[in-house]
């Protein structure tokens, strides 16, 4: 599948304008709409990552205030180098978009694609679809669509496209056609720029429609190449939030039908919640009611969930995470953890390590071996091989002003309730009695007990 892997060639002669000015009100939401996310990703992240794919870097969007501050950030997690955002206000249509987006791109020979950007399930081999039927004056991508439908009818006279019909300006006979306009253009640039000139907004809405050019075109006897898409579902825009509900069911059954064939075992597709851009091994378990966000990479034979949740999490070979949270952590092999744990804040879980119930760890480093099975609090710490931290422990690190470490040596035994105040250091081999309240250093191989925590050789000399 090609949008989760493989580096795309680009192409030196297509370039792209992305419409992305609408400001949505159907979304009822004071978030732009293609700024709402599906998978984890915001809409317009899947067109510009379509487009990276298909070869095509040289992207203009056209777009208003609320979302142009966003468009960088956007289009560079979709692996581009660059990015150009230019404004439409107010806004007057598709046809006023593009005529913005050709004012600030030098006029130059080639094709010039032209898609919306509320079209998160764009397929890539479309995109190379259109580019392939490109060098007339327009290859025009179109689908058969479910009736009724909001999208424009095209009325074809035989095999060539003669116009394309809102649906808000359509007769009633033109309402029954079920070919449709999927808002993916491929241009002549050189014969669009003289045809966009020329748009008039005669209509309805007072809008110029890019898709009037159509007309243009076919005045000058120029050739429109219909584009039929294999399905439909890969042109579907967002308007409200049941279609981006709807189109996030699509898009998720997508990618997780990508990692089942490459091996990774999804007990229930329909529960599982997956990301695009993820590291998983073949013959990793993912159980239901799991959600695996960005940034994360599972190693084989491990099994994850259920009702578990890891978003920037390294994963081991081997590891068992079930109903549990790890965030912006990384769990060595071997390691079991859960249920009910939650690991975050940068946390180093190492090889053969035990976090159990209603155990957090936070900013800390599990050395291989270490045990905290029961109801702990491990934050900012360092934890030596084969400790066993006991139910109920605390590292108390913060002391109302700034955070401070713990340091704990290999082998130490940590009683039940036992609370450290950092900054305190523990030596290899220590242990500390049940209750223990340790707010000084304790040597290797001491034995401490009480509060505040005192050797134990002294309290029975």
């Amino acid at each position: 599948m090609e949008e989760f892997g493989g580096e795309p060639g680009m192409s030196k002669h297509v370039r792209a304008v992305v419409l992305a000015a609408g400001k949505g009100t159907r979304m009822n939401s004071v978030r732009p709409k293609v700024l709402h996310e599906l998978c984890g990703r915001p809409m317009l992240w899947f067109v510009l990552r379509a487009l990276h794919e298909a070869g095509v870097d040289d992207v203009t969007v056209v777009t208003n205030s609320d979302v142009a501050p966003h468009v960088e950030a956007i289009a560079r997690s979709a692996g581009h180098a660059a990015s150009r955002a230019v404004l439409q206000e107010p806004q007057l249509g598709t046809g006023h978009a593009v005529q913005i987006a050709l004012a600030n791109l030098e006029p130059r020979e080639g094709t010039l694609l032209v898609l919306n950007g509320d079209m998160p399930l764009i397929e890539v081999e479309l995109v190379r679809s259109a580019m392939a039927r490109a060098g007339n004056a327009l290859a025009l991508v179109t689908a058969r669509m479910p009736l009724p439908s909001s999208f424009g009818r095209i009325v074809r006279r035989g095999e060539h496209v003669q116009k394309i019909v809102e649906a808000r300006d359509a007769d009633e006979d033109e309402l029954l056609i079920d070919e449709m306009n999927a808002g993916l253009y491929a241009y002549d640039e050189s014969k669009l720029r003289s045809a966009i000139a020329e748009l008039r907004n005669e209509n309805s809405q007072g809008e110029y429609y890019l898709t009037d050019t159509i007309g243009n075109f076919r005045e000058r006897s120029e050739t429109i190449v219909p584009v039929v898409a294999g399905n439909y579902r890969s042109v579907l825009g967002v308007n409200d939030r049941v279609e981006l509900a709807a189109a996030s069911a699509l898009l998720r059954a997508r990618i997780c039908e990508h990692y089942m064939r490459e091996g990774v075992t999804l007990v229930d597709p329909q529960s599982t919640y997956l990301e695009p851009g993820l590291d998983i091994a073949a013959d990793v378990t993912i159980l239901p009611n799991t959600a695996i966000g960005r940034g994360s990479s599972i190693g084989a034979h491990s099994e994850i969930g259920p009702n578990t949740r890891l978003q920037n999490a390294r994963v081991g070979e081997h590891v068992t995470i079930c109903d549990s949270v790890v965030v912006d952590s990384a769990i060595g092999d071997l390691a079991i953890v859960g249920p009910f744990a939650h690991v975050r804040g940068g946390a180093e879980i190492g090889t053969n390590v035990r976090v159990g119930n209603f155990v957090e760890i936070k900013a800390s480093t599990l050395a291989p071996g270490v045990k905290a099975s029961h109801l702990a609090y491990v934050g900012d710490t360092t934890v030596g091989d084969r400790t066993n931290i006991g139910a109920g422990t605390i590292t108390a690190n913060f002391n109302g002003k700034r955070k401070n470490r713990t340091t704990i040596g290999k082998d130490v035994s940590v009683g039940s309730n036992t609370t450290f105040v950092a900054p305190v250091t523990i030596g290899d081999g220590a242990l500390t009695g049940a209750g223990a309240v340790v707010i000084r250093d304790v040597a290797a191989g001491e034995r401490v007990v009480g509060n505040p925590a005192k050797s134990l050789r002294k309290e029975t000399s």
